[in-house]
């Protein structure tokens, strides 16, 4: 630039200057560059409050959040006090009420101020992102309190912000069981099914016991078309659930459908022999004399022949025909190592209507005080045992929780008291 030829002249206010063209540039540059010096300069003295605002703000909320995480792990470690003053400091620092108000309404319930907690959980409610939690913890109250209403309420709105929740699912399912709501239940099952929440076996075994309570709701309303019609869905979705195929035969034998009621009960006992099954199988095919009914009873034993009760339901009815070696033969094939007192009190009768014998009738009676007293409906969550299924334990209140097996420690105790036993005692 500068080996080119040029000047410029200016002239301002009485002066005159005159210059070359690369002076002219340089200067034009160096004004340039100190004006925008002056300006960065300018720049940061405007930001330097904002900036140191922000380093305020960034600090309060690092401690704020340091302050909720200290409260948070307080409440796991049962500090009630320690965490009552996180959240105090937690939202002093942060302002943000939606995040301190959980650990407040924590840290009351840690230190059993119920009512304190209630506030936070309802102001809670006024939020639409803290909304569950307050209706979980509300929730959670109702369910300590033992308000089955006010519970079941929440439950509904807890389920309506998140019906994906399985937590949510369950309560509101167990909720509406308690309140004898079946056919809510059973619309909670179908969600709960189709969210994956609930297995696909699993929901069919549900909502077979939830139509077979359906089907008794309905005969108490003497509804009966609608309780054959429900008896008759829950068995098709388990023909193993033995309540469910007992009702329905005995509503078939009612109808006079005796034919389709002793399909339904040989339907089951393949799946599971019971004795209100081989009792309701009678009833549908009562026969002539006590020849026709143990043949009747033999066809359905032949069904599942290596069942225990199979052969003690041929047994007793080979008791009633006085046909003493198949009611024996049978019983002692149920015998085995250690025959259960259902089984001891059968072969007394035997031997006191086969040979007049007393004395070894007698044996088998102290026998039975002392066996396994056999299958009952036992609770698999309690061990709680009962003499009839109910759809909820009488203890516990586990849905569908009663099985028909041996009572746990039974086995165990009948060996140990049959060790003991006299030696004369028949084996």
């Amino acid at each position: 630039l500068a080996d080119q030829q040029g000047s410029a002249i200016f002239e301002w206010r009485g002066y005159r200057v005159e210059t070359t063209t690369a002076v002219l540039v340089a200067a034009v540059m160096a004004v340039a560059v100190v004006a925008a010096l002056l300006y960065r300069l300018w720049l940061f003295m405007c930001r330097v409050p904002a900036a140191l605002g922000r380093a305020r703000r960034a600090g309060r909320r690092r401690r704020g959040y340091l302050a909720l995480t200290r409260g948070m792990v307080a409440v796991a470690a049962g500090d009630a006090e320690d965490a009552r003053r996180q959240g105090k400091r937690a939202e002093g620092l942060l302002g943000d009420p939606p995040l301190t108000m959980l650990l407040s309404a924590q840290a009351a319930q840690l230190a059993g101020d119920e009512r304190a907690a209630e506030k936070f959980f309802k102001a809670m409610l006024e939020r639409p992102e803290t909304e569950f939690l307050g209706v979980r913890g509300l929730l959670t109250q109702s369910l300590k309190q033992d308000d089955s209403e006010q519970a079941l309420a929440l439950a509904r709105r807890a389920y309506r912000l998140k019906p994906k929740s399985e937590w949510v699912a369950a309560h509101l399912f167990d909720l509406q069981l308690s309140a004898g709501q079946w056919a809510d239940a059973e619309m909670t099952l179908a969600a709960s099914v189709r969210g994956g929440l609930v297995g696909a076996d699993e929901g069919e075994r549900r909502r077979a016991v939830l139509l077979h309570q359906r089907s008794l709701e309905a005969g108490a309303r003497a509804d009966g078309a609608a309780s054959l019609r429900l008896a008759r869905q829950a068995f098709e979705l388990d023909p193993a659930f033995v309540p469910g195929a007992v009702r329905l035969a005995r509503l078939l034998v009612a109808a006079g459908k005796e034919r389709k009621a002793v399909q339904a009960v040989e339907r089951a006992w393949r799946r599971q022999p019971h004795p209100d099954l081989a009792e309701v199988y009678r009833a549908a095919r009562p026969g002539a004399d006590a020849l026709d009914r143990l043949r009747a009873l033999q066809h359905l034993a032949d069904l599942n022949p290596d069942h225990v009760e199979s052969h003690v339901t041929v047994a007793r009815a080979a008791l009633e025909a006085r046909l003493w070696g198949e009611a024996r033969k049978h019983l002692e094939a149920a015998n085995g190592a250690a025959a259960s007192a259902p089984v001891c009190r059968l072969m007394a009768e035997l031997e006191e209507s086969e040979n007049g014998d007393t004395a070894r009738a007698h044996q088998w009676l102290m026998r039975a005080s002392v066996a396994d007293p056999g299958p009952a409906w036992v609770c698999g969550d309690c061990g709680m045992v009962v003499a009839e299924w109910t759809v909820l334990c009488p203890k516990c209140a586990s849905f569908d929780s009663l099985a028909w097996r041996r009572p746990p420690g039974a086995a165990s105790l009948a060996a140990e008291t049959q060790a003991d036993a006299p030696a004369a005692l028949p084996a």
